[in-house]
């Protein structure tokens, strides 16, 4: 293995046991980690080691599929059925826990070592409250008595920063958006104070400002209760901002590894200076698309479609024409709630309009409401000039075809009884594009295009990473050679240099095709690079909207200004707004 070294009395990779700091909370000794699946053995871990101590945080990069999230688990011995750990060793203030039976490691987890894990769909009870969640926890791991626990679950959430916990706390998940059921899961793992908290992105669900309060809140809990925090995540700019330490994975093994501050201002590896590379910043420019070169096999159609395209000289300007969309919903004994409010925007044909805001500012309904997954209470919407409300059976079939979304949750947008090849390959069959072999074809071509080897078609989401599902999805919303793409938090789950690749090819697809974008983020620098107007939503109504250069550089709304200064290694130097 070849490093790039520029301090030659420093090694890439520090022996742990050499580290001569103290006794660590957490040491783990050349863990290897290997996954029994239906094509052999793979090694998902090889030789790994790192140390955290007491009240430090320890941050873990690295894209997806390197191994980070799988040393986190074997950490707190939830690896899945047909993983198993095959050498090494995991001591946890002095035990090895490798050697733990699932009873004993009944006796540590919640109370020992707490875990808020990505997904908040898959992790918390569709059917209990979110109240009873939190205070099962509470319960079992002994934090709280039947009479005092109600207040204690009250806490716990005030302290993961959900607002009006009073109401929120008889909520079931579905009724509350992504970042709150994910302060649901933050809580769930802090309600034990425990002394180890593995945060596997933690924060990947949550606008910037809630992000700096939960990330304000786990910095507190290290400074008084000495709990120490092994980060999982691929936000660069918050290891260097929240972590002591951070360790770099690449394909299973550990690559470097050191003082964050150190790691991120001088990387030694060639894989760490891709990553430092590849993550975004709100002080780069929108992204020059490159020459994008069509398959061969598309090539004949695109020569078709230029003398089509003569009929867009007539088209409207604006793709779509949003005008005073409002949606409603009645609560029972509080009156109105509005999710949205007077929201009027425009998306001009081939061009990338995106919306940004706290979870729960409407974002997310406005761009549900322009799909027709839900029905706006009030105002108008417009596609290619015609009013939405009033298509036709075959028109809104053609629609559904022109206008396809990326969701923001990898997990629950693809089925999970379908190969990926059948995934993607559904709404070719759906619209009977082509022939069998053309789609299948398609289908291939899709894959490279999203980074994904073709060897991943017979296989299922469940033998995916998060990031390598959300590429499956942006593939089959590709399929159908769209006009508009409505992107819901597309890259939140991928690591940088994957959401490089990916905003690059929406790049690249947006100036070959002419597509046009709805970006919905809370990643203000992702937003930079991809839009060219940005809209800032606020408690469902827009406060502010202009095109991207003048958003970044003369935000005028204090909203606007205390997003971007609440970004994790922001480097405008932007002042807090109260």
């Amino acid at each position: 293995m070849m490093y790039v070294m520029t301090h030659a009395a420093s090694p890439a990779i520090p022996d742990a046991s050499a580290d001569s700091r103290g006794e660590p909370l957490l040491e783990v000794k050349d863990l290897s980690i290997t996954f029994e699946t239906q094509h052999g053995s793979v090694a998902a871990v090889q030789g790994a080691s790192l140390r955290l101590e007491a009240g430090k945080t320890l941050a873990i990069v690295g894209e997806s599929g390197s191994g980070k999230s799988t040393t986190a688990m074997a950490v707190i011995g939830l690896l899945p059925g047909n993983g198993s750990i095959t050498s090494g060793s995991i001591k946890f203030d002095g035990a090895d826990l490798a050697t733990y039976s699932d009873k004993q490691y009944q006796g540590i987890r919640g109370r020992q070592i707490g875990l808020v894990p990505q997904d908040p769909m898959s992790n918390l009870n569709p059917v209990k409250r979110v109240g009873q969640q939190i205070e099962e926890t509470l319960l079992v791991n002994k934090a709280a008595t039947k009479a005092d626990v109600d207040a204690k679950v009250l806490d716990v959430m005030k302290r993961a920063g959900i607002p009006d916990p009073d109401s929120k706390v008889r909520s079931y998940p579905h009724e509350l958006s992504g970042g709150l059921r994910q302060r649901v899961l933050i809580a769930i793992g802090l309600a034990c104070a425990p002394r180890l908290l593995i945060a596997d992105e933690p924060t990947s669900a949550l606008d910037v400002t809630v992000q700096r309060v939960i990330l304000d809140q786990i910095d507190a809990m290290t400074a008084e209760l000495g709990t120490a925090v092994l980060l999982i995540t691929h936000d660069l700019g918050l290891a260097a901002e929240r972590a002591s330490d951070v360790v770099v994975m690449h394909r299973g093994k550990i690559v470097e590894q050191g003082p964050a501050k150190q790691i991120l201002e001088n990387p030694q590896h060639p894989y760490t200076q891709s990553l430092v590379k590849a993550a975004p910043s709100v002080a780069a420019a929108r992204l020059d698309p490159g020459a994008y070169t069509a398959p061969l096999e598309d090539r004949e159609e695109l020569a078709e479609d230029t003398a089509a395209s003569e009929d867009l000289k007539d088209a409207p300007e604006n793709l779509v024409e949003l005008h005073d969309l409002t949606k409603v919903y009645p609560v029972r004994g509080k009156g109105d709630f509005y999710a949205a409010k007077n929201v009027s925007l425009d998306i001009p044909r081939g061009s990338t309009v995106a919306i940004v805001g706290e979870s729960g500012s409407g974002k997310t309904t406005t761009a549900r409401m322009l799909l027709g997954l839900i029905e706006p209470t009030s105002g108008s919407m417009k596609f290619d000039g015609k009013d939405l409300a009033k298509l036709t059976k075959a028109d809104r079939k053609d629609f559904r075809r022109r206008v396809q979304p990326v969701f923001q949750d990898p997990y629950s947008s693809l089925n999970p009884m379908f190969t990926i090849g059948h995934i993607i390959q559904e709404p070719l069959d759906a619209y009977k594009v082509g022939s069998p072999a053309s789609r299948r074809q398609r289908v291939r071509d899709l894959m490279d295009q999203v980074a994904l080897p073709q060897a991943m078609l017979r296989r299922y989401p469940a033998e995916l990473s998060g990031g390598q599902r959300q590429r499956v999805a942006i593939a089959r919303a590709l399929a159908l050679e769209p006009e508009l793409i409505v992107c819901d938090e597309p890259v939140s789950a991928l690591d940088v240099l994957v959401q490089a690749q990916i905003l690059k090819l929406l790049g690249d697809l947006q100036a070959e095709r002419g597509l046009s974008y709805l970006f919905i983020s809370h990643d203000l620098a992702v937003v930079r690079l991809i839009s060219d107007y940005v809209c800032v939503m606020k408690n469902g109504e827009l406060v502010e909207a202009a095109s991207s250069e003048e958003i970044f550089t003369n935000p005028r709304h204090p909203y606007t200004r205390k997003l971007l200064a609440s970004i994790p290694g922001n480097e405008l130097g932007i002042d807090d707004v109260a």
